[in-house]
């Protein structure tokens, strides 16, 4: 029963009431005997609920230049976007919404948790990929009740967003739904107990960094992470840890990070170990997506059978050391745990499955089919993260090699699938194994493909920073040539320090001279942006990216609004193409992450 660990993270007293109503309803037919008190109930909480959604999210980045949502739902409440077209924009096609089969997908992000219901409607032609319809949406935004960092809000929120499905006139969408997925921040973690769900550290979130954690602290001094060397004495824990990275891990590797879940799992041992005296693990991590996955399967498991076994995904475990190309945990990783962390059993404190995003892991509890009037067959699919959940969202989970997105955000952000492999740490590139879909007969199923991608410092955020509002955005891009150079060479960092397309912590912003007209001025920030852009790209292909320039580019983020900015950056990108190559860059339909989860629910079943 999550009826209690509900109460822990703070939900309303009105609420909890009407989950212990649903926590009552052991059989099928009390929930329909219940249920229509209950739609009351909650209609009278929040509200009368809208439709929901034919296709796009409208994103939480409405109107803000830097990408952050200025629409998001007010704290604990929800909202339902309505949409307008789903990834295949030209189709048209009328359908039944009793005959096509649902999938579901839930992202737990920054801000906020949103569910998106998506429904499989014809393709337009034979040999078209599947299309899907969101049929449903619904958000809600964390808050100081419902907190970001908290599992049980997490494992609440989900069942919120359920109950207002449920409440909102989707009865006959839910009871076609055939697979869930979950995408969660990259990174964020937690231990529970061993073959249970019993959270005993909370969690740590994506952007917890041990080295300036209160482990990391010695005197009131916050640790430094190039300071813990091989033989130097390490005074704290997180010292202990950094150095235990930098013994182990293989330069440039991305489980090196800070701020990645290995750096955190072995924190959380120097703290206290996982292993009790006779060298028995007690405790295993968890990321984010696995916990919510693994509740949806084993919500109402008899107390006291253990059953309950971690499984993850090739994109969650990618920071924990996971060899994403061998498929396994690497020798060095197992040196790590078993001689440095002393761990006898290194792989007993890890998922014990890593699965592909999009393979089904198990089947839903009968505890919450029930609860929600979903069939108890309907799969819980290998989650992803939640920027690879956007990249679904954008490109379809069966994309074309050379697809790119690009995020234009209050940072830049760009990802390109490619048959190759592509790594290096030290200014943040990495490869996210992509899952191949398709039957025994299909090609590319046994093809390996890779999302490699970096993220640029310099984005959106500079535009707020030298005093452009949405107005003049608008006004003054309409008079902007995106056929001509501005004679200005600008590097709109917001600040000092570049990682990517290369890694310079001493590299300044470059926004000067300033021109009169502000009209040039932002000419000027808007192809540098643009142009290191371009760079990033031709980077991924000096190091390796199959093709070695992107064929098709999908914007997204605040942006990603602006048609002169999108024709300007597609001149600029052409120009780093060879003799016969050619990129088209074009507004992505979607980039909602729940909106990727349930594309990648349904990638499955095509």
């Amino acid at each position: 029963s999550f009826t209690h660990k509900i109460s822990r993270g703070g939900v309303d007293k009105e609420t909890k009431n009407i989950f212990q109503r649903i926590e009552g309803m052991e059989a099928v037919e009390d929930v329909d005997r219940e249920w229509e008190n209950l739609v009351k109930e909650v209609e009278g909480k929040f509200g009368e609920a809208d439709e929901g959604g034919t296709g796009e999210n409208e994103s939480e980045e409405e109107d803000t230049a830097d990408g952050r949502g200025a629409d998001a739902a007010p704290p604990g409440e929800f909202s339902d976007v309505a949409s307008e077209t789903g990834i295949h924009a030209d189709l048209s096609i009328e359908n039944d919404p009793t005959e096509g089969d649902c999938f579901v997908g839930f992202d737990l992000g920054t801000s906020g948790a949103r569910m998106s219901i998506v429904e499989k409607t014809p393709s337009s032609s034979d040999g078209d990929p599947p299309a899907y319809n969101e049929v449903f949406t619904a958000s809600l935004a964390w808050d100081d009740i419902m907190r970001y960092d908290d599992a049980y809000a997490w494992r609440a929120a989900v069942d919120m967003l359920m109950l207002r499905a449920s409440v909102s006139g989707k009865e006959d969408v839910l009871s076609r739904v055939k697979s869930m997925c979950v995408s969660g921040t990259s990174a964020t973690c937690l231990l529970v107990k061993k073959n249970t769900l019993d959270i005993s550290r909370e969690a740590r979130m994506y952007n917890y960094d041990i080295a300036s954690s209160s482990a990391a602290t010695n005197d009131g001094k916050t640790l430094k992470s190039k300071g813990a060397k091989a033989g130097k004495h390490a005074d704290t824990p997180a010292e202990r840890v950094l150095q235990l990275i930098n013994t182990f891990v293989p330069e440039k590797h991305t489980a090196r990070a800070n701020t990645g879940s290995l750096a955190k799992l072995l924190l959380w041992n120097e703290e206290s170990p996982i292993v009790d005296d006779a060298g028995e693990t007690q405790e295993v991590l968890c990321h984010q997506s696995d916990y919510i996955s693994l509740s949806l399967m084993h919500e109402g498991d008899d107390e006291g059978e253990e059953t309950c076994v971690v499984a993850s995904d090739w994109h969650n475990c990618l920071k924990l050391g996971y060899d994403v190309q061998s498929l396994c945990y690497p020798a060095w990783m197992n040196a790590l745990l078993k001689e440095g962390a002393n761990i006898p059993d290194p792989e007993s404190v890890l998922p014990s499955k890593v699965v592909s995003p999009g393979e089904p892991m198990g089947f839903i509890s009968p505890v919450v089919a029930a609860k929600y009037g979903v069939p108890g067959d309907v799969v819980l699919v290998g989650g992803t993260t939640d920027s690879n959940a956007a990249f679904f969202a954008a490109a379809g989970a069966r994309p074309e090699y050379g697809t790119a997105v690009t995020s234009l955000g209050s940072t830049l952000a760009m990802k390109q699938l490619s048959k190759t492999f592509v790594e290096d740490a030290s200014r943040g590139v990495y490869s996210h194994r992509f899952p191949r879909f398709g039957d025994e007969n299909d090609a590319d199923e046994g093809e390996e493909a890779w999302l490699i991608g970096g993220a640029s410092k310099v984005g959106c955020a500079v535009l707020r920073q030298e005093g452009f509002t949405n107005e003049a955005l608008s006004e003054l891009s309409a008079q902007i040539d995106p056929e001509s150079d501005s004679p200005l060479s600008y590097y709109p960092l917001i600040k000092k320090g570049e990682r990517f397309p290369a890694a310079d912590s001493s590299k300044e912003p470059i926004l000067d001279p300033k021109p009169d007209d502000r009209k040039d001025y932002l000419h000027a920030i808007l192809q540098g942006i643009g142009d290191v852009e371009r760079d990033g790209f031709r980077i991924l292909g000096e190091l390796g990216a199959t093709p070695e320039r992107p064929t098709v580019v999908l914007s997204c983020g605040g942006g990603a609004k602006n048609d002169m900015w999108i024709a300007m950056r597609e001149r600029r990108l052409r120009e780093i193409c060879n003799e016969g190559q050619n990129v088209v860059v074009k507004r992505a339909l979607n980039t909602e992450a729940s909106y990727g989860a349930a594309l990648l629910a349904a990638a499955s079943f095509e």
